[in-house]
């Protein structure tokens, strides 16, 4: 048996290994293309391919709960200061809640300029969904949220895949393993290779993504039909380029300004994430992916174990936008438009009742009707007007957010200064590519004492080397 090349001088030699995968992503291109095109010559069957996507959806969202309990348990395990990681979360949760106002501001703002609303008609049919919205929508108050972030018991955030049930005991068992000191070692390393593994499953997983993407796509272009969006090309229209100048000029000169990065380069660094939430139209199936090329890039896992699971659920850039756009667009439609006083009041309830739905297709559209039915009841009827595009704004909403955390990661690692900047140059140039077979990040070891990423692997020195 023939021994595989060496990897230093051989790392050329192994990038033909690392670029089979560009071929996964041609065919989750093919696979769109292939959806769209059954959706509109056969609806009927494509929406029988339903439960393909919502299959491989499931597949992803199965392995979110142990990829990050695993990616804040080796980041926050390894950091001697608590402090550090209280002061992480914090500039977090300040940042989640400025920019929330930014995206509702940006979505009055153009809102009331473009006044989406006028010409359409409510249907009685279009009444009925709405109502089905608004129940699913006022389910849960801000006293059930918070008390939800408690699990029921210890291994329940794993099995009931609830993020932020699972931050919280990944938190808990990171601070338990600073205070065993040496004895926590052992654990740590078994953490790691349990986070190797899952990667490693997640990779296996993503050879599917043709299949669910084919399965997804056809199906909501089944469902949804040209009819439909043509009626409401406006509104959607309207939202994809607000969303498009949100990312482009807000977040782009912030990235720029703060961490000296050229946003078009990082969006592109992470072109396939991109590509995988179009496909299924939610952020969640990209999440496990961010994560680990927030880590290739330079940010330390601290503060990518802290800001990306937390940003799921609070930081909503997207959500916000349109719950802003679509009330807007509801109140005149129904001939009912609200007062400057009444659109602020509204849309501050509904910042507020959207945390925790992120990455869950048709949580926004919930979200909608739940708050117009506590604070304005008489427009949930007109929810029912934007039903049959709220899907393709689901994909808007869900780029938007993935775009919004990418950046926010960058940031809080750039103010605590918790990011290597000339790792970040060199993966952004190319130098240094990510590996797709593992989804690992390079780093063969956990984050030092001081929680920053731990040396390069050798493959990585002999690639920077070539």
């Amino acid at each position: 048996m023939t021994s595989a090349p060496p990897s230093g001088p051989a790392g050329p030699e192994a990038r033909p290994r690392r670029d089979r995968t560009h071929f996964l992503y041609l065919a989750v291109v093919v696979a769109v293309v292939l959806g769209i095109v059954l959706g509109l010559a056969a609806p009927d069957v494509a929406k029988e391919l339903k439960p393909i996507g919502t299959a491989f959806v499931g597949l992803i969202k199965m392995m979110i709960s142990p990829i990050i309990f695993c990616t804040i348990v080796l980041g926050i395990g390894s950091v001697r200061k608590a402090a550090k990681v209280g002061k992480v979360g914090g500039l977090a949760l300040g940042y989640f809640v400025t920019m929330s106002f930014v995206a509702l501001a940006i979505g009055l703002v153009v809102g009331n300029i473009v006044h989406p609303g006028g010409g359409v008609e409510l249907t009685e049919a279009a009444k009925g969904v709405g109502q089905e919205q608004a129940a699913a929508g006022t389910e849960t108050t801000m006293t059930d949220f918070l008390l939800g972030i408690i699990p029921t018991t210890l291994v329940s955030a794993f099995t009931e895949g609830v993020v932020l049930q699972t931050l919280l005991v990944a938190l808990l068992a990171g601070f338990a393993l600073q205070t065993m000191g040496g004895a926590g070692e052992p654990i740590l390393r078994g953490v790691e290779h349990i986070q190797r593994l899952v990667f490693r499953i997640l990779a296996m997983i993503m050879w599917a993504a043709p299949v669910g993407a084919f399965g997804a796509i056809a199906a909501v272009v089944g469902e949804t039909g040209v009819d439909a969006l043509k009626a409401l090309a406006a509104i959607m229209i309207g939202f994809y380029v607000t969303c498009a100048l949100f990312v482009l000029v807000v977040l782009g000169a912030l990235v720029r300004i703060v961490a000296k990065v050229n946003l078009l380069s990082l969006l592109k660094y992470l072109g396939r994430e991109f590509l995988l939430i179009f496909s299924t139209s939610s952020s969640e199936s990209a999440l496990p992916r961010l994560i680990a090329k927030m880590e290739h890039l330079g940010v330390s896992r601290p503060v990518v174990g802290i800001t990306v699971p937390t940003g799921y659920s609070f930081n909503l850039d997207g959500t916000m936008i349109y719950l802003t756009m679509a009330s807007l667009f509801i109140a005149e439609a129904m001939g009912d438009p609200m007062t400057v006083g009444q659109q602020i009041t509204l849309l501050l309830f509904m910042m507020v009742a959207s945390k925790g739905a992120a990455g869950v297709t048709g949580a926004g559209l919930a979200t909608l009707a739940g708050a117009l039915q506590s604070h304005k009841p008489d427009l949930v009827d007109g929810v029912g007007l934007i039903v049959g595009i709220d899907r393709f704004m689901s994909e808007a909403r869900a780029l938007t957010n993935f775009a919004g955390n990418a950046v926010a990661t960058l940031l809080i690692g750039t103010w605590t200064k918790e990011v290597d900047k000339e790792r970040v140059k060199r993966v952004l140039a190319g130098e240094l590519p990510f590996d797709e077979r593992t989804l690992l990040d390079g780093h063969d070891g956990p984050a030092d004492p001081d929680g920053k990423p731990a040396a390069a692997s050798d493959g990585d020195k002999e690639l920077a080397k070539a």
